[in-house]
């Protein structure tokens, strides 16, 4: 089995993924510490096609040379927009008819094998600093939260992994 040159991949332009039809989903990174993170956030959102990255509180934004270290240009495809705080990107999700679920380990979480998207409904998903997940104000705000099920020792994930993972799931679901 031969591997494939990139020149051999069919991807599309920067222009042609402006234009095409998005994935219903909306990544919102709540205080993310790591621009490699945030770099690898958008290279994963722009895998998926992703509809847009929110960058909220002490997110670092583009441009930013961390940042394209792990992003490889995604942030010139990819719409991202910027928040004071993750409260005002929920409330605006929000009144936008966006279903906004945290990504956190609660008492109440959904297993992310037994979350279940609503059809026809927009998803935005909020990921937290790397050390106190997302803000307690946050969850609280959220229509719901979702868990990775874990079987090792460790009790989370790499923010950048978790993205890719729930990303995945649900856009094989929808």
């Amino acid at each position: 089995m031969r591997k494939l040159q990139n020149s051999e991949l069919i991807r599309k332009s920067v222009d042609e993924f402006k234009q095409s039809s998005k994935t219903p989903i909306i990544i919102v990174l709540d205080n993310v510490r790591s621009l490699n993170n945030v770099g690898s956030v958008f290279r994963t959102a722009d895998a998926f096609l992703v509809e847009a990255v929110y960058l909220c509180g002490i997110t670092g934004c583009p441009p930013n040379t961390e940042i394209q270290k792990t992003a490889l240009g995604a942030t010139n495809s990819v719409l991202w927009k910027y928040f004071k705080t993750t409260i005002e990107a929920v409330e605006e999700l929000k009144q936008n008819n966006y279903l906004v679920y945290s990504i956190e380990q609660t008492e109440k979480a959904i297993m992310l094998n037994e979350f279940i998207p609503q059809k026809e409904k927009r998803v935005a998903i909020v990921f937290g600093n790397e050390v106190k997940g997302v803000e307690q104000e946050v969850v609280d705000a959220s229509t719901g939260v979702i868990e990775i099920p874990q079987l090792g020792t460790k009790h989370s994930l790499n923010i950048s992994v978790s993205v890719g993972i729930v990303v995945w799931d649900i856009l094989n679901k929808i």
